[in-house]
């Protein structure tokens, strides 16, 4: 597993299957956030990494979505780490195989029912922070997709909103996407936000993203409408 400091307070993990899959680890003044949990082989090195960086005790695991290469190392650091772990309460009913993902014939649990603690919401949907991490709905690629803003250090985590090509904001994996229209317009939040950095689970970081955000639009609309 190779490790990367993202910013001050952000590290990155990365495997690989086929495809690289990152994680992240985000250091608070109490003790550390995991965002997401990857795959099951990630967990032993994760565990490894957090007691090596000495930044305090692993407090919560939060998810961008509830794929199986985003939620697999759940159950082993479970088995250590008595923690909470949480997603977009539109979310978890997939992931416990309530429901199929949209694009898929059968319904799979990815995680034990029960499991998963859903954000809170004030009366404008505004969803709850984790630390100095704030979620942002970006439904699209999964249905409760979101991404995470650390403000200070001006970085998005955005799971699989994008993925990455030679430094530049690429489509999320289509054939895993449940609606590329809608992930286009949540890619929008880089506008809002205008992060100096954005991090994806498959591929490299992108700086200044919101500099590419129109261009990216406008191409993944075309190649829609080319393939329509």
């Amino acid at each position: 597993m190779k490790i990367d400091q993202v910013s001050d307070h952000i590290w990155s993990l990365k495997t690989w299957m086929l495809i690289p899959i990152h994680v992240w680890v985000v250091v608070e003044e109490n003790g550390v956030t995991l965002v997401d949990a990857g795959l099951s082989s990630m967990a032993k090195g994760i565990l490894n990494f957090i007691e090596q960086l000495n930044a305090g005790p692993l407090k919560r695991i939060v998810l961008t979505h509830g794929h199986s290469d985003h939620v697999g190392a759940i159950k082993r650091i479970l088995k250590v780490k008595t923690v909470p772990v949480f997603a977009h309460r539109i979310e978890i009913p997939y992931m416990e195989g309530d429901y199929p993902y949209p694009g898929r014939k059968k319904a799979t649990a990815s995680v034990k029912k029960g499991l998963i603690h859903s954000f809170s919401e004030d009366e404008n949907k505004n969803l709850q922070t984790f630390g100095s991490l704030t979620p942002f709905f970006t439904p699209g690629h999964s249905p409760g997709h979101v991404a995470f803003f650390h403000h200070e250090d001006r970085v998005l985590l955005a799971g699989d909103l994008f993925t990455s090509k030679k430094g530049k904001l690429h489509k999320p994996i289509p054939m895993f996407t449940a609606d590329m229209n809608q992930a286009v317009k949540s890619s929008r939040v880089v506008s809002q936000l205008k992060p100096e950095r954005l991090e994806v689970c498959h591929g490299k970081s992108v700086f200044l993203p919101a500099d590419q955000i129109d261009e990216y639009i406008d191409n993944t609309r075309y190649e829609s409408m080319m393939k329509g």
